[in-house]
């Protein structure tokens, strides 16, 4: 039975799991985007989306209570300092999880989990290019063939 269970566990003790999700959240900040397992990865994200939240305002209250989370002082720093400001305007949802496959030892699903704000590869509120086909001749091309043509007229026409 699930009776009280409010979140996974991940077959760990308590000091360990916290422990564990710490290394974790500053691993994530400093690199923006981390390679784990998609239980983990869930996990991780209940974890560090309050701390990015609080990140918003910096104030020295706000710093030591992430920081009683993280215990990583360049973690702190990086994170109210530059992830902070890039998410500030956002409400909520500052990391995403993309599903990889299975890890080839023991078939773990494997995710990777980013920070949304630092992809530069997937924007999803960019304007895509439209494909163009090509169809006939270039412009380049007929812009040459006319210049050709009237060249040729002009010398005729001179001599």
């Amino acid at each position: 039975m699930r009776h009280g269970k409010k979140f996974n566990h991940l077959g760990r003790q308590t000091a360990h799991r916290k422990a564990m999700l710490a290394n974790m959240a500053c691993s994530l900040i400093e690199h923006k985007r981390i390679n784990t397992t998609v239980a983990k990865a869930k996990a991780l994200r209940m974890f560090v989306e309050p701390l990015i939240t609080k990140s918003k305002d910096d104030t020295t209250h706000n710093r030591r209570i992430v920081f009683s989370y993280l215990r990583n002082k360049y973690a702190i720093s990086e994170l109210f300092n530059e992830v902070s400001v890039k998410v500030a305007d956002r409400p909520g949802g500052y990391v995403r999880i993309i599903k990889l496959g299975n890890r080839q030892g023991d078939n773990a699903p494997m995710a990777m989990i980013e920070l949304v704000d630092y992809n530069t590869v997937y924007n999803p509120n960019g304007k895509k290019k439209k494909k163009t086909t090509r169809r006939g001749k270039s412009k380049k091309a007929e812009d040459t063939v006319v210049d050709a043509v009237e060249s040729t007229e002009e010398k005729k026409s001179d001599n």
